[in-house]
C-alpha cells in the first residue's frame, strides 16, 4: 500500500464546545504554517478569529471565522465555528462545505457529553473528523479515562494516535504511535524529537497494539499480521489510518496544548496527508456532476465598510471578478483572514472565498452561471427562546427593520415577527446568550439600542354559562337621533370551536341591512372580554329587536350589540384560558430523571418516553406544558444536561386556568393596561 498525499485546496472545520480552545488552536495553526507572523491571544484580543466586537467583549466566538494558510505546499482553509450550543446553526451551514473537521475538546470527562451533538451532526453528514484533545498539559485525568467517557457518545471507534509523556505530575510531551517517535513540548516552538522514554515503553506498546487492532477491523491483511504478531510497515500503517479516516470508519485522537504550541505541527501534518480532496465533499453535497461555475454560500457577513460578503465554497469551474452568478455580478473575490480580506482575481474549485456585494445571495444558497440545480442546504433550527424587542429611541424605529433584515441575513436561526395575538415584535433564537449577542450586534454595527422584555403569553377567555341579553342604544340630540335595539343569546361552544354568529331575526324586527352591524358590534366586543382578554369558543344569536324608521343606523345597531355583550358576558361565568403546548425534550438517557422533574415543576403533564431516532443513548420525553412555563425552559434544560438538552414545541390546545394563578394573570394584565 502507498500513501499518496491529497492535493488541491481543502477546507477544515474547527468545532468544539465553548472554552475548548478553538480560537487559540486556529491562531497556532496559522502561526505554525507561516500565515501570520505573531501569534495573538484571546485575553489580549488580538487573534485573527473573534475579531468582532461582541466576540471580544465576551472572550468567545460569536460567529464563523475563516482563515487560509499554506502548509508544506498544501492549501488549507480553516473554518472556526463558535462553540456555544446556542450558535450551533453556524456549524450546520458550514459542514456541507468542508472536507473534514477537527473536533476540539478538553481532557475532562465531565465535559465529554457536550461533544455528543457535534459528533452526531458530523456522522449524519458523513464528514471525516478527528479529535484534538487540547490543554493536555493541564489534564487531571488519564487519556484512557477520557476515551472511556467519550467512546459511548461516539458511533465510531476512537483511535488514539498519541499518548502523553509525563514527568511527575506534569505532561511534557507525547509519543506518536504511528511514527514511533517521542516529542517534547517547547513553549512557543515546534516540539523537539527525543528518545522514547523507557518508563513509557509498556504504555506505548499497549496503546500501539490497541490502535492496530482497531485498524485491523477494516483491513483483512492487517488483521492477519496482527494475529500473527507481525509489525506492519509504516507506509502500510499510514495508508490504513488515512483510508479509515477518509471512509469515516474511525475517529483519530490527537493530543496537544494549543496555548503552548504543542501538537500543532503534528496536527497540521495529519491534515495535510489525510484530509480528502474536495471531490469527496462535492459528492456529499451533490455537486460532483455540476456544470459551469458553481459555488455554495456557507456564511453571510455585513461588514461596516466593505458591504455584504458571502463566504462560499467553489464546487465547480473557476470564479472570476465581474462574472454573473444567479443573475448577480460578483464585485470582488477575496481570500479571508478573519475579517481581513485579500483581493484575488479568481478562485478555483475547492477554494473557500469571499464574494463581494452579492446582495441577493443568502446563506446555504447555490450560486451558478449555468442554472445548476440547487444543492441541499441544512434545516434551520427551531427557536427555543424569545424576547420582545423595540427601538429604545423612537427615531430609530424605521432603521430597526432594515438592521433586523441584515441580522437575519447573517444568522438565519434568528427569526423576527409580529405576534398577532399579543401585538408584539418578537425575536426568537437559540437561547438568552444568542439573542443578547444579536442585540449587541445591532448596537455595535448599526448604532441601534434595543430594549427587550419577556413576551406576553396569548391568554384567551371563554364562558361557561348561557344568557339572553337585551341591548338598546337610544340617543336624541336634535335632528336625526340614534336608535338600535337587539336581543342576543350568548352561549359557550366546545373548546376549539372559535366564534359563531347566528341570525334568527324574523318578521323584520331588525331590517336585513343592519344585521351585519350587529355582528360587527359583537366581534368588536370579543376582542377584549370581561377578564381583559380575547374571547373564543362562543356562539351569539340575534333573535329579536326593534328599529326606528328615521333614527336607526348601522352605527346604532353596532353600539346596541356591544352594550348587550358587555352586560351579558359578565353573567356568563367567564374563565381564563391558557395555551398548552406539545413539547418534546431530547437529552441523553442519564438525564431523563432530571427532565421529568423539570417538566413536573413547570406544571407539565408527561405523556411518555421514546428513544431518540438515530441517537444512541438518548431519550425524548413528550409532555403537555403551559406556554407560560416555557420562556426560560431551555436555560434550565441546558444547565441540567451539560448543555446537550433541546426541545421542540407546538400549540396543542387552550385549557382553563383557575384559582390563584388565574387571578394573578388577570391582575397583572389589568395593572399593565391601567399603566
Amino acid at each position: 500500500m502507498t500513501n499518496n498525499k491529497p492535493t488541491g485546496p481543502r477546507s477544515i472545520a474547527i468545532i468544539g464546545p465553548y472554552l475548548s480552545g478553538k480560537t487559540t488552536l486556529l491562531e497556532g495553526l496559522l502561526h505554525t504554517s507561516g500565515a501570520i507572523n505573531r501569534k495573538g491571544t484571546v485575553t489580549e484580543g488580538n487573534t485573527v478569529g473573534d475579531s468582532a466586537q461582541e466576540a471580544r467583549n465576551r472572550n468567545m466566538s460569536t460567529e464563523l471565522n475563516v482563515a487560509s494558510a499554506t502548509f508544506m505546499d498544501s492549501e488549507l482553509t480553516f473554518l472556526d465555528c463558535p462553540g456555544s450550543i446556542e450558535l450551533l446553526q453556524e456549524s450546520l451551514f458550514v459542514l456541507p462545505g468542508v472536507d473534514a473537521a477537527v473536533v476540539v475538546c478538553e481532557p475532562d470527562s465531565d465535559k465529554a457529553q457536550a461533544l455528543a451533538p457535534l459528533l452526531h451532526n458530523l456522522d449524519e453528514a458523513g464528514i471525516p473528523h478527528m479529535l484534538f484533545v487540547n490543554k493536555i498539559d493541564k489534564a487531571t485525568i488519564t487519556v484512557q479515562a477520557l476515551l472511556d467517557a467519550l467512546q459511548p457518545i461516539s458511533s465510531k471507534p476512537l483511535v488514539l494516535r498519541h499518548i502523553p509523556v509525563q514527568d511527575g505530575e506534569e505532561i511534557t510531551g507525547y509519543i506518536d504511535l504511528a511514527s514511533e517517535r517521542a516529542y517534547h513540548y517547547q513553549a512557543g516552538q515546534a516540539s523537539e524529537v527525543v528518545e522514547l522514554p523507557g518508563s513509557e515503553e509498556d504504555a506505548f506498546g499497549e496503546a500501539r497494539y490497541t490502535m492496530l487492532e482497531a485498524l485491523a477491523d477494516f483491513d483483512d491483511d492487517l488483521m492477519e499480521k496482527v494475529l500473527e504478531d507481525i509489525t506492519p510497515e509504516k507506509d502500510e500503517l499510514y495508508a490504513n489510518l488515512t483510508k479509515d479516516f477518509q471512509d469515516g470508519n474511525i475517529i483519530p485522537v490527537l493530543l496537544g496544548a494549543a496555548e503552548q504550541g504543542g501538537g500543532i505541527f503534528r496536527l497540521l501534518k495529519a491534515l495535510r496527508h489525510e484530509v480528502p480532496t474536495a471531490d469527496a465533499a462535492a459528492a456529499r453535497a451533490g455537486a460532483d456532476d455540476a456544470n459551469g461555475n458553481v459555488a455554495q454560500v456557507l456564511k453571510t457577513y455585513h461588514t461596516q465598510h466593505g458591504g455584504k460578503v458571502s463566504v462560499a465554497r467553489v464546487w465547480a469551474g473557476e470564479l472570476t471578478e465581474g462574472m454573473s452568478l444567479n443573475g448577480q455580478r460578483v464585485s470582488g473575490i477575496f481570500r479571508m483572514m478573519g475579517h481581513e480580506q485579500q483581493k484575488i482575481p479568481s478562485a478555483k474549485a475547492g477554494e473557500v472565498i469571499g464574494l463581494g456585494r452579492m446582495e441577493e445571495a443568502v446563506t446555504g444558497e447555490t450560486l451558478s452561471d449555468s442554472n445548476a440545480d440547487s444543492l441541499p442546504k441544512p434545516d434551520v433550527l427551531p427557536p427555543v427562546f424569545g424576547l420582545t424587542i423595540a427601538a429604545a429611541h423612537r427615531d430609530d424605529e424605521v432603521k430597526l427593520s432594515s438592521a433586523l433584515a441584515k441580522v437575519r441575513d447573517e444568522d438565519p436561526s434568528i427569526s423576527i415577527g409580529h405576534d398577532d395575538s399579543t401585538h408584539q415584535l418578537v425575536m426568537r433564537g437559540q437561547g438568552d446568550i444568542h439573542l443578547k449577542i444579536t442585540m449587541d450586534r445591532l448596537l455595535g454595527k448599526y448604532g441601534l439600542e434595543v430594549k427587550s422584555e419577556r413576551p406576553k403569553v396569548p391568554y384567551m377567555e371563554a364562558i361557561r354559562k348561557s344568557v339572553e341579553q337585551h341591548g338598546r342604544h337610544k340617543k336624541q340630540s336634535g335632528g336625526h337621533g340614534q336608535f338600535g335595539d337587539v336581543h342576543l343569546a350568548i352561549k359557550p361552544l366546545p373548546r376549539g370551536s372559535g366564534f359563531e354568529f347566528v341570525d334568527k331575526i324574523v318578521g323584520g324586527a331588525i331590517p336585513r341591512q343592519y344585521i351585519p352591524a350587529v355582528e360587527a358590534g359583537v366581534k368588536e366586543y370579543l376582542i377584549k372580554g370581561p377578564l381583559g382578554f380575547p374571547v373564543v369558543d362562543v356562539s351569539v344569536t340575534a333573535f329579536d329587536g326593534q328599529y326606528h324608521a328615521v333614527d336607526s343606523s348601522e352605527i346604532a345597531f353596532k353600539t346596541a350589540a356591544r352594550i348587550a355583550m358587555n352586560e351579558g358576558m359578565k353573567q356568563c361565568n367567564p374563565v381564563l384560558l391558557e395555551p398548552i403546548l406539545q413539547v418534546d425534550i431530547a437529552a441523553p438517557t442519564e438525564h431523563t430523571p432530571k427532565i421529568n422533574a423539570i417538566v413536573s415543576g413547570r406544571r407539565g403533564q408527561i405523556l411518555g418516553f421514546n428513544t431518540r431516532v438515530g441517537w444512541t443513548g438518548w431519550d425524548v420525553v413528550s409532555a403537555h406544558m403551559p406556554q407560560s412555563e416555557l420562556h426560560d425552559l431551555i436555560i434550565e434544560l441546558r444547565s441540567a444536561t451539560q448543555g446537550t438538552g433541546s426541545y421542540t414545541a407546538e400549540f396543542d390546545r387552550l385549557q382553563e386556568l383557575t384559582g390563584r394563578l388565574a387571578d394573578d394573570v388577570v391582575t397583572a394584565h389589568n395593572e399593565e393596561v391601567a399603566a
